[in-house]
């Protein structure tokens, strides 16, 4: 890599050495937590300046991959991390502004069963793949506030029927277990009624709004590894994003 070239392919040098970086947590050679070595450390080896390095670190902090730490240096993030959780968990109750509190989950039922069209769609898999899929409610100050159905590929999730339980923070789970890291995730909105089965995990009416959220989570590479719809009741919550 030659420091002088800043746009090979058009694209730009840090973004190059970002991906770099990102195949060290691909493959394994930072792990969670590990503590990155420095900046000038990273520029020497890479051979390209250190503002190149602090830029495509920059950048990945910002995705929440990296997360400095002042007087200690940069480490790999890890999935239980309080920004890591809020990053992917947007709702916030209508009396709070801030982000002190992550939902508790209980489980509903977990099985594994072909995927169905839409679902194969989006994870884009065969159809009639198998899945697991995931149904629990999470409840926030003792409440009931959100009814969710999580789909992963059993294929990128191996031994997934040996596990005794599935913990509440699921992303720490993928990472710890099977090594995949959620990097991104896109999520569509939309209004919705209550129907009968969230009716029942929700304790409200049938026809109550609801605020319908699907996302599809993507590990490092680009992958779509986890398909998520979530009905959340909205009397006293809100669905929160910060814009740049």
């Amino acid at each position: 890599m030659q420091e002088t070239d800043t746009n090979i392919g058009f694209k730009p040098l840090y973004a190059q050495v970002k991906d770099q970086l990102i195949r060290r947590l691909v493959d394994g050679t930072w792990q969670p937590g590990t503590n990155i070595p420095s900046e000038q450390d990273l520029a020497r080896e890479l051979k390209v300046s250190q503002g190149t390095v602090r830029k495509a670190l920059d950048a990945m902090t910002a995705e929440s991959l990296l997360v400095r730490q002042q007087g200690r240096g940069t480490f790999v993030a890890e999935p239980e991390d309080s920004r890591i959780l809020f990053q992917f968990f947007r709702l916030a109750s209508d009396e709070k502004t801030d982000e002190s509190s992550f939902p508790n989950s209980r489980l509903v039922n977990w099985s594994l069963e072909p995927a169905t069209g839409a679902e194969a769609r989006a994870l884009a898999i065969d159809p009639k793949d198998q899945v697991w899929r995931i149904e629990r409610v999470r409840m926030l100050a003792g409440r009931s506030v959100l009814a969710e159905t999580i789909t992963i590929p059993s294929a990128i999730y191996p031994g997934f029927d040996e596990l005794s339980e599935i913990p509440n923070n699921i992303y720490r789970l993928y990472s710890t277990r099977w090594g995949i890291t959620i990097a991104k995730a896109d999520e569509k909105l939309k209004a919705i009624l209550c129907d009968a089965r969230d009716s029942a995990e929700l304790g409200c009416g049938v026809g109550e709004p609801l605020l319908l959220i699907t996302r599809i989570a993507r590990d490092l590479e680009g992958n779509a590894v986890e398909l998520r719809s979530s009905r959340c009741l909205t009397d006293a919550m809100h669905y929160t994003v910060s814009l740049p």
